[in-house]
């Protein structure tokens, strides 16, 4: 059986289980011919082979991102798809390898800050993170990008500050933190004691950068 025919479609499933099974086997594996094959399938004429082989490889990203790192540039192509599956689940894969090539996904920033901002709820989120990595390279990515997460804070339901900050985390440094905190400051009084309490917890970590 090739690596393709693991995948959920050709499994005759409508479950993701196929799929993750499929990227911890071939990131196990170190499988590097296997994941080449379900890179070449983001192309499938099949839009749910297509699917399946992006939700494989962002899979392994989570578990082992130096093995899809390699493949920046077909994430990025899969940014102007037309189908919103492809762009979040491009947006997830770039999310787990942007700090290893900020120049690349740099050279693109505009467009995705642009496609963060209008997308999905799921490409808002890791959109977020793959511009918060690409800040932490260095201070030119950090000034053009810094301003548009802490827009994100400054406008996010209540309920979603926390997880947003902590999402933005990584680009924050001794300089740009107090602008930060004078934005939770500020949005307090919007919150629950539950959602008060989560965001403590990240302020700490703030308070030790």
């Amino acid at each position: 059986m090739s690596t393709l025919e693991k995948i959920a479609f050709f499994q005759n499933r409508r479950d993701e289980i196929p799929n993750q099974l499929l990227a911890k086997e071939l990131a196990g594996t170190k499988n590097k011919e296997g994941i080449r094959e379900i890179v070449e399938n983001l192309e499938n004429k099949e839009i749910n082979v297509r699917s399946d082989c992006l939700k494989v490889l962002y899979e392994i990203g989570y578990l082992d991102p130096g093995l899809i790192a390699g493949y920046t540039d077909d994430f990025l192509k899969l940014l102007k798809s037309k189908n919103n599956r492809m762009v979040w689940g491009a947006m997830i894969g770039l999310a787990t390898i942007a700090d290893r090539h900020p120049k690349k996904i740099w050279a693109q920033i505009d467009d995705i800050i642009r496609i963060t901002e209008s997308g999905t709820v799921i490409t808002l989120v890791w959109g977020i993170r793959v511009l918060a990595k690409v800040a932490a390279a260095g201070e030119p990515y950090q000034e053009k990008i810094f301003p548009f997460l802490l827009k994100q804070i400054r406008t996010c339901i209540p309920r979603d500050m926390s997880t947003r900050t902590g999402s933005i985390l990584c680009a924050v440094d001794r300089k740009n933190k107090v602008e930060l905190l004078s934005i939770l400051e500020s949005r307090r009084a919007e919150l629950t004691p539950a959602h008060l309490t989560r965001l403590k917890r990240v302020l700490k970590q703030i308070e030790r950068i």
